[in-house]
């Protein structure tokens, strides 16, 4: 019989809020996920750090870099004036003109990258962005300059949010969302593979966020043409008062939770011959 194909399943946004944060670690405590990636800039970050780090070595635990929720670490005259980081189509608008502060943003990513290191006494296994920021035109260049020089012997591993347009297409789920993250971010993975990091091949999980979604059959299309290296993103998490003022995935968070808590996640992996790894066993 082969081996399953292996990919990683992380889990996105530990710390956006404690009901976020409690998933995440009963999925880690149970072994449901592979991976999970913290905000470090969120008021809940210091408070859970301890319950995230003793996953450490069990799971990869990395840096979720955020710049489009709640207040930056560091002060941002540009982009963050009144104290509060912009939307997500500010940063997009601003990056495909050309205008983002690159200081500021190097200065915050250094900031959330001392604040992991601080709170877990080590590096991050891997770094990626809230709504894929990191890869974003503007954002990524920022990235290239930075990470290479906090980073110069062991390398954390960084999240490629592109695919190819037949993996995507091969999918027949969300593909509109996920062709526009490829033509925006297309060029990141070369560049960072370029200084010698290390990057998925294969990237989904992209979803509508409903509540009453069929995300089993969203899930069992995510292991389609996943690609050599795969990574799949996942938002699962309980939901609280603060999370609906804060974000627009809600209630699908504990559809989420439900379904990796459940006997299907693991038949649909053994369906598609795959399974969930740490990122060092792909």
């Amino acid at each position: 019989m082969p081996e399953p194909t292996r990919f990683v399943l992380t889990a996105d946004d530990f710390a956006l809020t404690p009901g976020v944060s409690a998933g995440i670690i009963d999925l880690l405590e149970v072994g449901r996920i592979t991976a999970a990636g913290a905000m470090t800039n969120r008021p809940h970050w210091r408070s859970n750090a301890a319950a995230f780090g003793q996953f450490s070595g069990v799971a990869d635990l990395g840096l979720h870099f955020n710049l489009t929720c709640g207040a930056p670490l560091t002060r941002m005259s540009r982009l963050a004036p009144a104290g509060a980081l912009p939307k997500l189509p500010v940063i997009l608008r601003a990056g495909v003109m050309g205008s983002l502060p690159a200081g500021e943003i190097a200065a915050e990513l250094e900031a959330q990258i001392d604040a992991f290191e601080q709170a877990m006494g080590r590096s991050p296994d891997f770094i990626d962005g809230h709504q894929h920021v990191h890869a974003l035109p503007g954002v990524r260049r920022v990235l290239a300059e930075v990470l290479p020089r906090r980073f110069p012997g062991v390398k954390p591993y960084l999240r490629d949010p592109t695919d190819a347009v037949a993996a995507i297409r091969a999918r027949k789920r969300h593909g509109a969302k996920a062709m526009l993250l490829a033509s925006l971010a297309r060029p990141f993975g070369a560049r960072m593979r370029s200084l010698g990091f290390d990057l998925n091949q294969g990237f989904s999980g992209y979803s509508r966020f409903e509540a009453n979604g069929d995300y089993a059959g969203d899930f069992a299309r995510y292991l389609v043409a996943c690609g050599p290296r795969p990574l799949i993103m996942c938002h699962p998490g309980f939901v609280d008062d603060e999370l609906r003022g804060l974000d627009p995935a809600t209630g699908s968070r504990e559809t989420e939770m439900g379904f990796f808590l459940s006997p299907r996640l693991d038949e649909i992996c053994a369906a598609a011959g795959m399974r969930p790894a740490r990122f060092s066993e792909l």
